[in-house]
């Protein structure tokens, strides 16, 4: 039994075999990768179809209606593809990129950093001997020239103070 075959059909068929290799050429001027292009050509002969009743019998009206179809396709297909986000080939820019645990680290450094500048010289000097480059309390005595007494009641004030300001600032509760 034989399957019949509509106006639609029949048009939509002689308009790809007569016009299929005019759009391909247009096409791959613009999309360099072949299996995109065909691609391209197969949205442009869908589009065609769907407004099928917009086709001009005419022979060259009809190729310059699939070749404006087939530029708009090709137009919308590189808006979409510069709205993606690209991959990053250069390793050195993918290692700058900080990580999420690089962000907290660095807001919590800053946070720190201002909390810090809050302090007192004199305890803030402490802080830095003791805290963040490892000093005892004797090194640091001889470093800032005061008795050991002195750091350590600077130490004790120091961290006090620092735990107001980091409640000021919202970190502690």
């Amino acid at each position: 039994m034989k399957r019949r075959v509509s106006p639609d059909e029949q048009l939509m068929t002689a308009l790809y075999t007569e016009h299929y290799s005019v759009l391909i050429n247009f096409v791959s001027r613009y999309v360099s990768d072949r299996h995109k292009a065909e691609d391209v050509v197969q949205e442009t002969l869908l589009r065609a179809w769907k407004h099928i009743d917009h086709l001009d019998p005419e022979p060259g009206r009809t190729r310059s209606y699939l070749l404006t179809i087939a530029r708009n396709v090709v137009t919308n297909a590189w808006r979409a593809e510069q709205r993606r986000p690209r991959l990053v080939a250069d390793e050195n820019a993918v290692n700058s990129v900080p990580s999420a645990d690089n962000v907290d680290q660095m807001v919590e450094g800053w946070l720190v950093a201002e909390a810090l500048e809050r302090l007192s010289p004199e305890h803030r000097a402490v802080i830095q001997a003791m805290y963040y480059e490892g000093q005892s309390v004797a090194d640091a005595a001889r470093k800032l020239s005061v008795p050991e007494g002195t750091v350590k009641s600077r130490a004790y004030y120091a961290v006090r103070a620092l735990r107001t300001v980091f409640e000021e600032m919202g970190m502690l509760r």
